[in-house]
């Protein structure tokens, strides 16, 4: 863990420094992506990671700097998004924190927009890393067919299909592309980055409004990975591709542009799993060999 410096006096009247004692905190974050230009910051953009560094830095009163377990795109929103970062321990022992970092939670819930929310932050172990941690991201996909399209009250969190769906078609076009597997076909290209990915569940039910709702999970996700894989199974739900078509796709070792881009604002990040304490530094020991080895980003929209 990376630490602040203050200077002491050294030897021969020089300053020498002296490690300020630091301490990781884990952040759960949700936020509404609608109006934002995605997770990570960038110049005159309105980002989830600005807005909050930003915020964290007026209490703290120390620059903050985010590690993220998933960098969303514009428009993707998260209700179980997972952040760390370094602080000095003197930053948490102000007369409002009085040493007790889940006292963040109102403070920030009093500074930050309606649509993002720190829902929870607490020390955790060094070891602990949102990104090279990570077991596994979870997300929910939103869908309907209905001829008028999306309801008023979700249409930021539902995405519009212009063609009926067929569900079962779906499920099975989504269970052949379950394993571990190259997913170049369905991701953008990043130099050196590698696209072989575990993608552990994807599937479709219908929840009470008809809307269809999908459910993929993987070890991580390359960009636009996830809008992808659902952009050509609703190809295969509207008929206009069979099954076989989609898992054909596997095959291929560049971006397929056949493939649709489903809409952004259907899709949440809602979970990220990692292991107990004692299995972290070994887990971020393999992750970080697995990117580094191909210069890989993690993170899909």
């Amino acid at each position: 863990m990376s630490e602040p410096a203050v200077t002491a006096p050294g030897d021969g009247g020089f300053s020498r420094p002296v490690p300020s004692p630091s301490v990781r905190l884990r952040l759960e974050v949700s936020y509404d992506g609608t109006d934002f230009a995605g997770w990570a910051r960038q110049i005159g953009q309105r980002t989830v990671c600005g807005l909050l560094e930003d915020t964290l830095a007026t209490v703290l009163r120390v620059p903050v700097r985010l590690t993220v377990a998933g960098r969303t795109d514009a428009g993707v929103h998260a209700t179980g998004q997972v952040a760390h970062t370094d602080i000095p321990q003197s930053a948490l022992e102000t007369r409002s924190i009085d040493g007790d970092p889940s006292r963040l939670v109102g403070r920030l819930a009093k500074m930050l927009p309606d649509d993002v929310r720190v829902r929870a932050i607490g020390p955790v172990s060094e070891d602990f890393d949102a990104r090279f941690s990570a077991l596994r991201r979870h997300y929910v996909y939103r869908l309907t067919d209905a001829r008028w399209g999306a309801e008023p009250v979700a249409a930021r969190t539902t995405a519009a299909w212009s063609r009926s769906l067929d569900i079962d078609a779906m499920n099975d076009a989504s269970r052949r592309l379950l394993g571990l597997n190259d997913f170049a076909a369905f991701c953008r290209r990043r130099e050196g980055a590698t696209t072989i990915r575990d993608l552990q569940r994807f599937d479709w039910a219908a929840d009470a409004d008809g809307v269809l709702v999908g459910r993929v999970s993987a070890d991580a996700f390359c960009w636009s990975m996830v809008r992808s894989l659902v952009g050509a199974v609703a190809s295969v739900g509207d008929g206009r591709r069979d099954v076989e078509w989609c898992r054909g796709l596997l095959a291929e070792t560049s971006r397929n542009s056949r493939i649709p881009v489903a809409e952004a604002r259907g899709l949440c990040l809602v979970g990220v799993d990692y292991p107990g304490g004692d299995e972290l530094a070994a887990r971020n020991a393999i992750t970080r060999d697995v990117r580094d080895s191909a210069s890989g980003g993690c993170c899909g929209g």
